[in-house]
């Protein structure tokens, strides 16, 4: 390599990482297409990344080390992160971005993960002035902008998060499921306090704008709201529930995640994640198709709420994959021209103001405009 790419993508080759690389040509912003395999990285650029031949790129392969990846970071200014489970993977990048001066971000919805990020990393990244920002993705991201937009009224501080999306999780969505599942707790935001959602509460019913029909939801992990709003001062409660809007799958992934469960729980650690990946793989174990926008819609909403005032906020979009690969492009394109907002620990909006995410998504035509709604 002559000069230096000054974006890093690793998992290139997986479902999103194909996307965040689509994305970055669309910004004409030059990157690494790293990851383990050689060719899966060339048959993942040549055959899945629209446009890839007027990408600048390279392909590297780097084994999953600590000195490996430190060596290749090393002259880069921006790690975009999408290989998972985070928890298990994520460690050995987060400690060679910081070692190779680094900004970091991923598109994790593992809430252990982020509560591991800011309370083992955060102050060193900020000490460092570099950013640490996990789950920049649209199942939080979006979410997250609606919330912002809702806080914008003065005196809110319980919000009610639903994330809907058409489609199904990726091969690594679907391990990361049932990792997460068996192997940590989803916890919710009650008086700026972690509480642990119940764990065998099962499907909740939920009203989403737009459809007379119930929806049904799951906490998924909890998610990174909880995390992100624990540090805002203007925030004391926060719940998310969230899922697909086939009920059918949506009725098969509680019995999934309890057969992997019981099956499992009697194992040792490395052993359950052995058996859980190999039941995830039985699972999903082919990449999803392209997005199609009418069929893989997308919908969040965030009730706000306080002693005197109300607030909603809704935001109908498409393609919740492109959404990530976008958001993920557009924190590369921010960071390699002026510093984030907030260095350490920090989500998406904080890092890069919630008008200026929107306004992105809004560019691409993945988000319709805002509906809000304040009574106060």
């Amino acid at each position: 390599m002559s000069e230096k790419k000054p974006v890093i993508v690793y998992g290139a080759s997986g479902y999103t990482g194909r996307l965040v690389c689509e994305y970055l040509r669309e910004y004409n912003i030059p990157f690494i297409a790293a990851g383990r395999s050689n060719e899966k990285l060339n048959a993942a650029m040549k055959s899945n990344v629209a446009g890839i031949e007027t990408a600048d790129y390279e392909v590297v392969k780097v084994p999953h080390s600590v000195a490996a990846l430190t060596e290749l970071f090393k002259g880069a200014s921006v790690v975009l992160n999408t290989v998972g489970p985070f928890a298990k993977f994520g460690g050995e990048v987060v400690q060679a971005c910081l070692a190779s001066k680094c900004h970091y971000t991923d598109t994790t919805g593992e809430q252990d993960w982020l509560i591991t990020l800011e309370q083992e990393w955060g102050t060193k990244f900020a000490n460092a002035g570099l950013l640490l920002a996990p789950g920049i993705a649209q199942m939080y991201t979006t979410g997250e902008i609606a919330a912002q937009l809702c806080l914008e009224t003065p005196g809110l501080d319980t919000l009610d998060i639903a994330v809907f999306w058409g489609g199904s999780p990726t091969i690594a969505s679907t391990q990361t499921i049932l990792v997460n599942a068996a192997m940590a707790k989803a916890y919710y935001l009650e008086q700026n306090k972690y509480v642990e959602h119940q764990p065998d509460a099962g499907l909740y019913n939920l009203a989403i704008p737009g459809q007379h029909e119930l929806a049904l939801a799951l906490p998924w992990g909890g998610t990174s709201h909880p995390v992100w709003f624990k540090r805002d001062p203007r925030v004391a409660n926060v719940k998310v529930l969230g899922g697909v809007f086939n009920r059918g799958l949506m009725l098969a992934v509680p019995q999934i995640v309890k057969a992997a469960l019981d099956a499992t729980k009697d194992m040792k650690p490395d052993d359950r994640y052995a058996a859980l990946a190999q039941t995830a793989a039985g699972v999903m174990n082919t990449m999803p198709p392209r997005e199609n926008p009418r069929v893989n819609k997308s919908l969040d909403s965030v009730h706000a709420s306080g002693p005197l005032g109300r607030a909603h906020c809704v935001i109908n979009g498409n393609s919740n994959y492109k959404q990530t690969g976008m958001l993920q492009a557009y924190a590369a394109a921010h960071l390699l021209q002026q510093p984030p907002k907030r260095v350490g620990f920090a989500s998406g909006c904080q890092a890069f103001g919630h008008h200026e995410l929107l306004g992105q998504l809004r560019s691409f035509g993945l988000v319709s405009k805002p509906v809000l709604t304040v009574h106060d």
